[in-house]
């Protein structure tokens, strides 16, 4: 059931990722910007468009799945994952390519569901190490994603001898990464059918203490065996009926506690530094080394977000696992966003090496093929050598500030009950900066380079504004209490425990 759901969630980051290393080239060939200093902002609209979208139909999934089942909304997740994705991949302008981002990403209501379906199959000893496999498998599928996209995006071209001869590709150059992202879909569709069971329970009604006899009277020619043992314990003469408490819901305003509201700020002003990077680097990355760019092609795109995907798995794996337990979730926190801080006012310097390693080139940055099977220059090898230092830089931050949020997110539900809350809470504040933060960074690095300004308002105008955003979460991660390390919820859950007992 567990490797079902895996598979499951696999699909949406890998067709989430899957276009940024090709995004820029393929909004060039629609040739829907007025000039070349404008595709980033269509280039971040097209992406921006999927969360958009799921930001306004997430919720609906996760309340429709509490009424219908898990199992039919994942179904219909990932077959709007497969139809919106072949779409995609056959598109001939910007209008179809948008249109299909926003099926997709109203259609993309699996996270959630995935969430409440972990929580159902896990008990207390497993729980969260079966939580922490949901942001692995995002990292999981942003590797894969970001490395399918760049390898197989316009075969004709990357690799002739292969398909130089084939039409389908010729037309459709970017078909082929989308038909891998889809395989990997049909994949987990034809498990979720397959092996996934549901896992949704409908509560009883409420059965009300009734005479003897008018529970031997009863017309039910069946009783489920939960009414049966109900009756037979009101009919027990030593056993007296007890009055059944519900537990008392807190309100909204009672949940918004000042720790919380600070969490889920500093937290927003994070991820809104992390959406706009996300953002930021492929166009910057394909960008012309002219204007404060480093010229690769979709190869080298991929090869480069692929290098920091494979480190997050080993620090989600084993290095943060470690920290956390040495120092708690918060410190951790705050130690990532200090190592978010220089890597994102250092990556715009690389554009000077990469401007140098290509003076043969400079215009044409979409034909600089870092990775051909030739040796590299040694200002390339240098290139690349910083590049890789400050990805590490910034994937170690990304992989310390998210994974303690997540952690400091459950820590504030005071019980159980309230755990939902708390997450979807912090769910919508994620997808509300998935949805300005691509917007933000493609305007501002559009902006930047079209105005000859100097530093910080040229191309380093995105990075610095990622690192003003950082510096101010950290700061005001400093008025959180250390009383979020603990998890309340498992406290006072044990304790109603010893109450009742008692």
């Amino acid at each position: 059931m567990l490797l079902v759901l895996l598979a499951v969630r696999l699909s949406e980051p890998i067709n989430a990722t899957l276009i940024l290393p090709f995004v820029y080239q393929m909004v060039a060939d629609f040739n829907v910007a007025k000039s070349p200093k404008d595709i980033a902002f269509y280039a971040s609209l097209l992406f921006a468009s999927f969360s958009i979208c799921q930001t306004l139909t997430v919720m609906y999934w996760a309340r429709l799945s509490d009424r219908i089942g898990r199992r039919p909304v994942l179904m219909v997740g990932l077959v709007g994952y497969l139809v919106s994705f072949l779409l995609f991949g056959v598109a001939r302008s910007f209008t179809w390519a948008l249109v299909a981002r926003c099926i997709n990403g109203l259609l993309a209501g699996n996270v959630a569901v995935i969430k409440s379906v972990m929580a159902e199959i896990a008990d207390d000893t497993n729980r969260p190490r079966m939580m922490a496999l949901i942001p692995l498998m995002w990292n999981v599928g942003s590797v894969a994603g970001a490395a399918v996209g760049g390898i197989f995006a316009d075969p004709v071209h990357q690799y002739p001898n292969l398909f130089g001869n084939s039409q389908i590709f010729r037309t459709f150059p970017y078909l082929l990464p989308c038909l891998i992202g889809c395989s990997v879909t049909v994949f987990g569709l034809v498990m979720a059918i397959f092996k996934l069971k549901e896992t949704l329970v409908k509560e009883p009604a409420l059965i009300r203490p009734v005479s003897s006899s008018a529970t031997r009277q009863s017309s039910s020619p069946s009783p489920s065996p939960l009414a049966t043992e109900t009756t037979h314990l009101i009919q027990d003469d030593t056993h007296p009926p007890v009055e059944l408490k519900q537990p008392q819901q807190r309100t909204v305003r009672e949940l918004l506690t000042p720790t919380v509201i600070r969490t889920m700020s500093t937290n927003a002003v994070m991820s809104l530094g992390i959406a706009m990077s996300e953002q930021a680097y492929p166009i910057f990355a394909a960008s012309d080394p002219v204007d404060g760019g480093l010229g690769f092609a979709s190869r080298g795109v991929g090869f480069s977000l692929a290098i920091a995907g494979v480190a997050v798995l080993y620090l989600q794996l084993v290095t943060y696992p470690r920290l956390e337990h040495k120092y708690g979730a918060l410190s951790c926190y705050r130690t990532g966003q200090k190592f978010l801080i220089p890597a994102y006012l250092a990556m715009p310097f690389l554009s000077l090496l990469a401007a140098g390693a290509n003076k043969a080139i400079v215009g044409q940055a979409n034909e600089m093929e870092i990775l051909h099977w030739t040796p590299l220059s040694l200002q390339e090898c240098a290139l690349w050598l910083l590049l890789v230092l400050v990805m590490l830089l910034r994937t170690t931050g990304t992989v310390l500030a998210f994974t303690s949020v997540n952690l400091l997110t459950a820590n504030l539900a005071p019980t159980r009950a309230e755990l939902g809350f708390m997450n979807g809470l912090q769910q919508v504040a994620l997808c509300s900066t998935r949805v300005v933060g691509p917007i933000v960074a493609g305007a501002t690095f559009s902006w930047s380079i079209k105005h000859s300004l100097p530093y910080p308002f040229n191309s380093h105008l995105v990075w610095v504004l990622c690192a003003v955003l950082t510096a101010v979460s950290l700061q005001m991660s400093f008025k959180i209490p250390e009383s979020v390390n603990t998890f309340l919820a498992g406290q006072n859950n044990r304790n109603a425990g010893n109450e009742d007992e008692a």
